[in-house]
């Protein structure tokens, strides 16, 4: 098990291939447009279509549109843009590498989970769950929708590193560290989910102060989902302490990889400014731009996680699964 681990040290030291630094524009293109989302729901903009999909206001263009009309209509085209940038990646992948390497199969991935986030856009514009507008079911909306943007941006990332080192997937590794990885992921996944209700709570139900919000967060007579805003804060505490600890037992009990542990200082370090950045944003009463760092900063979070996971079952090409 140890000779693995030391057998990954000397791998992503090739030169990046056109293909590899494609596949990191289309990760860097695709965040881009997922903070544009954000900006979309935080301006209030989501219904500037109305319920209308994939028209605007039943025209393919929209005529003398409003601000609003204008971003949503230009985070539709950009979206747009975005799953023809995964599809080139995808027919580039499947040209370059052979069927069995873990580059295609990412790549292939990247493009199943893209589609599916165009449809849960669709689905959102067509039952009326934008903007302040509230729906009992709004809420599984929003979690479904950050679940499958983690894991598309997870299948690019993964499109991408593998393309940039003689690398391929192989799935051995301790009983311990597969128990972490799992339990960071599920760790990641409930923060992102209780992020989410927490941003759409704050949307819906604004506050003028700090004061104001905590009332509204331990009055009996709130929204279920003020009451639950609070879980956010401290869930991101626990999880920040988790990720640090485990990324540090990952390291250990891989040997000491230094791939493993580039991506675990890389991770510790990401989840602390995040920590910091968090607060900061809470007590600024989330303005559009921290909640657009605080998004940039989770996205990259879960990144550098997947990333970790990635380099552990990391081997030399030829050794595929």
């Amino acid at each position: 098990m140890t000779e693995q681990f030391e057998s990954n040290k000397s791998l992503g030291q090739t030169k990046l291939s056109g293909f590899a630094k494609y596949a990191w524009f289309a990760v860097a293109y695709n965040l881009v447009v997922i903070l544009w989302g954000v900006f979309l729901r935080a301006s209030y903009s989501g219904d500037g279509c109305g319920q209308h999909w994939i028209t605007c206001h039943g025209e393919a263009i929209p005529s003398a549109p409003e601000l609003k009309t204008l971003i949503e209509f230009s985070h539709r085209v950009t979206s747009a843009l975005a799953g023809l940038v995964v599809l080139v990646l995808v027919i580039w992948a499947f040209r370059k590498f052979d069927k069995r390497s873990a580059v295609r199969r990412a790549a292939f991935l990247s493009l199943f989970f893209i589609i599916v986030e165009g449809a849960i856009g669709g689905g959102l514009v067509l039952t009326g769950n934008t903007a302040d507008n509230w729906t009992p079911w709004r809420p599984h909306w929003a979690a479904g929708h950050l679940i499958n943007t983690f894991i598309l941006i997870g299948f690019l990332a993964l499109t991408a590193w593998y393309a940039s080192g003689a690398r391929s997937f192989i799935p051995k590794a301790p009983r311990k560290v597969w128990l972490l990885l799992g339990f960071g992921v599920a760790a990641i996944f409930i923060t992102g989910i209780s992020g989410s209700m927490a941003a759409l709570t704050g949307m819906l139900f604004p506050s003028e102060s700090i004061a104001e919000g905590i009332r509204k967060d331990f009055d009996p007579d709130s929204h279920i989902l003020l009451r639950l805003r609070i879980l956010h804060p401290i869930l991101s505490i626990f999880t920040a302490v988790f990720l640090v600890f485990i990324s540090d037992a990952i390291r250990k009990a891989t040997g000491g990889d230094a791939a493993v542990g580039k991506w675990a200082n890389i991770l510790s370090i990401l989840v602390i400014i995040q920590v910091f950045f968090g607060g900061a944003t809470l007590l600024m009463l989330a303005p559009i731009v921290m909640q657009l760092g605080h998004l940039l900063l989770a996205d990259l979070v879960w990144i550098s996680f997947v990333l970790m996971g990635a380099s552990v079952f990391a081997a030399p090409r030829g050794d595929h699964l």
